[in-house]
């Protein structure tokens, strides 16, 4: 399955429940990119010299990335593909790799996207994630550090990424047509949770 949702949806937090529950594996690009260039591989070698240029990774890296990931057995049962496809083209290339059983989108409206954003504060120490609405200091209920915002949670920089999102990754709701299923993301996550396996469990 494919997990699609704009900054800020809550699929992060939706893709990790899912996946204890089935058992499945969660696959992101940028775990991808962080594994293959750790373990110094040749497509890890390729995608660095992109990235340390500041430039984007063609779709055929990754895509030899994700094709080489699908083929382990972890996958055989299935698995759940974040950060994935994020354009028309990398669908097209993913449809040659695999078939899928769902595109599972997490709808939010984009008030509610910008101020969970804008408010996320971070513990360095820790990495416990907070948000000011539920927080009564800035400093982080776990370890007792002081909170930060991180530097791209900024409202300019959040409304930039959401504007990236519709313009490339949202027109993949009308390319995968029927087979997109929406939740209503602008519930509280375990209710989020439970229309996810409301539709899981009806496929």
């Amino acid at each position: 399955m494919i997990l699609l949702g704009a900054p800020g949806a809550g699929k992060g937090t939706q893709a990790a429940q899912i996946c204890k529950k089935y058992g499945i594996p969660h696959i992101s690009t940028g775990d991808m990119f962080r594994e293959n260039m750790g373990n110094n591989t040749e497509l890890g070698k390729l995608a660095k010299t992109y990235i340390d240029a500041g430039k984007l990774v063609p779709d055929e890296v990754t895509l030899a990335m994700v094709k080489d990931r699908l083929e382990r057995d972890d996958c055989k049962n299935g698995f759940l593909l974040d950060g994935f496809p994020r354009t028309i083209a990398q669908a097209d290339g993913l449809k040659a790799l695999t078939s899928l059983d769902c595109v599972l989108n997490i709808d939010v409206n984009t008030d509610l996207l910008l101020n969970r954003i804008t408010g996320r504060r971070i513990c360095p120490k820790c990495a416990g994630t907070y948000h000011i609405s539920t927080l009564t200091s800035d400093l982080c209920p776990a370890c007792n550090e002081k909170l930060v915002q991180r530097a791209d949670d900024n409202e300019a920089t959040v409304k930039s990424r959401i504007d990236v999102y519709n313009a490339q990754t949202k027109p993949l709701i009308e390319y995968y047509g029927k087979s997109v299923k929406s939740v209503d993301g602008n519930q509280p996550a375990d209710k989020v949770f439970e229309s996810i396996v409301k539709v899981l469990e009806a496929i």
